[in-house]
């Protein structure tokens, strides 16, 4: 049920096309830019003060890309030991289901789905708080052009977004404005904003800031118009959903009604069913069913 809702999760979520094109814009970017090497520094020097154990899980592959995913997601917990809770987790639940049930299989698929519950978590915290940044948008615009038409500065108007904001916007503008402050060029503190918010409608914003940037032109009406578009956007968004909803509702209905309906005949008649889960048929019947229900969410999000 966990890997089925893992994998429905990516197919009806509506911006997985824009977000697969905002990952290879971003690709694109950071091969083209001479990036600094002060991350590279400081994760080092973060990695030396661990202790052997930690510091050998922190040099595993994707550790990187976990890091990453754990900052977005808003979390301080560090890398390493997410992946020891994660570990923790589906030994526990694979030892407790293979002595409880009698099968080696069915344990290490339990481990599996257990094991995957705080990427699963952090991964839906992630997303939420990527939303929310998404929503705060523009009404950060406003304040930065209202800024601007006052005859602040512009690296003075992202310091009003993080003062007068909440989270998580306030949060990314101060790093944004801090970068700036530090020394570090407009263009690449966007480009590290735009990495650590993987968003659409962000990119919009920072394109225009660094063509702005670059060839000049009046900011404060190119923010206004982005945000004007942003809350047509949301507008309509809102309107689909309210449209669409009786057909997503029927679909989550009819992919959620044979685990609803296997837990209900396991509580209600458990012998009608045990034969499925001891058998060697009856695994493999299970298996080509959970590959038809794979198969039916993508038809039906087709």
């Amino acid at each position: 049920f966990l890997l089925v809702w893992n994998l429905m999760v990516p197919v009806f979520g509506a911006e997985r096309k824009a977000a697969k094109r905002l990952k290879r814009r971003l690709s694109r970017l950071s091969t083209q830019e001479h990036r600094t090497s002060a991350a590279k520094m400081l994760r080092e020097k973060y990695i030396r003060e661990l202790n052997p154990i930690e510091r050998q899980l922190e040099t595993f592959p994707g550790m990187d890309q976990l890091a990453l995913l754990i900052e977005q997601s808003g979390r301080n917990t560090p890398a390493h030991r997410l992946l020891l809770l994660s570990i923790a987790l589906g030994l526990a639940a694979g030892t407790l289901v293979t002595f409880a049930v009698g099968s080696i299989p069915i344990g290490i698929i339990a481990g599996l789905l257990a094991a995957a519950i705080p990427f699963m978590k952090i991964s839906m915290e992630r997303n939420k708080r990527l939303a929310r940044f998404e929503e705060q948008l523009p009404e950060a615009m406003d304040i930065m052009v209202r800024a601007l038409k006052a005859g602040h500065p512009f690296t003075e108007t992202l310091r009003l977004v993080a003062e007068e904001m909440n989270a998580p916007i306030s949060v990314e503008f101060g790093i944004t404005f801090a970068d700036i402050n530090y020394g570090l060029d407009v263009k690449q503190a966007f480009l590290n904003l735009l990495e650590r918010v993987p968003n659409m409608t962000l990119m919009t914003v920072v394109i225009a800031v660094i063509v702005q940037r670059e060839t000049g032109g009046n900011l404060a009406e190119t923010l206004a118009n982005i945000s004007s578009v942003v809350r047509g956007r949301f507008k309509f968004q809102r309107r689909v959903k309210t449209l669409s909803a009786e057909g997503r509702m029927s679909a989550w209905i009819l992919v959620l009604i044979p685990f609803v309906l296997f837990l209900g005949l396991m509580v209600t008649s458990p012998d009608y069913l045990t034969i499925m889960i001891t058998e060697p048929l009856g695994i493999k019947i299970i298996s080509v069913a959970f590959v038809m229900v794979i198969i039916g969410i993508f038809w039906i999000r087709r």
